[in-house]
């Protein structure tokens, strides 16, 4: 049973950054597609980047340029590097781990709060 243990979130002003780690069991982190996802109060949750095991990385459009997505292999870590955040992209942000249609695994997920 993989695991994952997301950490990083917090309170930050309009403008401001965070980075987000998402820890892994096991080294699966290049085998698997891994993304970050989000959820605001009311919404769905939605995809926000995803970094694929060849290293491509893809994003929604509200966060191009503003957001990286990385992975340490030798850590089994995933993160997600928020710059000019805004309060739009307050919500609260979950782990992913897929394997096609194989298997899919979700953190708990962190809190991110910009105030305005």
């Amino acid at each position: 049973q993989v695991q994952l243990v997301e950490s990083g979130g917090g309170l930050v002003q309009d403008g401001g950054s965070l980075k987000l780690s998402c820890k892994a069991s096991g080294n699966i982190i290049s085998i698997y597609t891994m993304g970050w996802y989000r959820q605001a109060p009311g919404k769905q949750r939605e995809l926000v980047a995803r970094i694929f095991p060849g290293g491509t990385t893809t994003y929604t459009d509200s966060v191009k340029g503003r957001f990286t997505i990385s992975r340490d292999n030798a850590k089994n870590t995933v993160y997600l590097q928020m710059n000019n955040l805004k309060p739009e992209d307050t919500a609260v942000y979950y782990c992913n781990a897929g394997l096609g249609n194989t298997a899919t695994y979700w953190g708990q997920g962190t809190q991110v709060t910009v105030s305005s």
